[in-house]
C-alpha cells in the first residue's frame, strides 16, 4: 500500500435501496452528455448523494491535524533549523508551497499525494545514493 493511499478516503460509501432506486432514476432522467461524464468514472462509483465536505477549519489529515496546525508545526521547525544553522528564515514563496501542498494534502488532491510520495522516494533514493546520511 502507497502512502498515498492511505490518505485518500478508502472507498465508496453503501447505498440504500431507496437511494439506489433514486440513482437509477436520476441517471435515465439526465441529458445523455452529462450521462458520458458518468459512464466514463462508471456508474458504480457515481454518487449522486455526495456527502457534504467539512467545513475547512475542521478537516483533518490521519493524524487528525487541520491545515493550520500542521503548517504552524512545519513552519516553527523550519524557523529552529534555520537559527540552528545559522541560515535566513524560509522565503514566503517557500511558505506558500508548504501551504497549497498541506491544503493539498488534507483535501486528498491527487496533484499533492503524488507530489508527495515522489519527495518521499526520491529522499529515500538519495538516502540509498549516499547523497543523505
Amino acid at each position: 500500500m502507497s502512502i498515498a493511499s492511505i490518505l485518500r478516503t478508502q472507498k465508496p460509501r453503501q447505498l440504500s435501496a431507496d437511494e439506489e432506486k433514486l440513482k437509477r432514476e436520476l441517471y435515465e432522467k439526465i441529458s445523455p452528455r452529462r450521462r458520458k461524464f458518468i459512464d466514463r468514472i462508471g456508474y458504480e462509483n457515481w454518487d449522486p448523494f455526495p456527502e457534504p465536505n467539512e467545513p475547512n477549519d475542521i478537516r483533518t489529515d490521519i493524524t487528525k491535524r487541520t491545515v493550520q496546525q500542521l503548517i504552524q508545526e512545519f513552519v516553527a521547525h523550519k524557523k529552529q533549523e534555520a537559527r540552528r544553522l545559522g541560515l535566513d528564515d524560509p522565503s514566503e514563496a517557500f511558505l506558500q508551497g508548504a501551504m497549497q501542498a498541506a491544503t493539498g494534502i488534507v483535501n486528498k488532491q491527487d496533484k499533492f499525494l503524488g507530489t508527495y510520495e515522489f519527495a518521499a522516494w526520491y529522499h529515500e533514493l538519495l538516502k540509498k545514493e549516499g547523497y543523505i546520511l
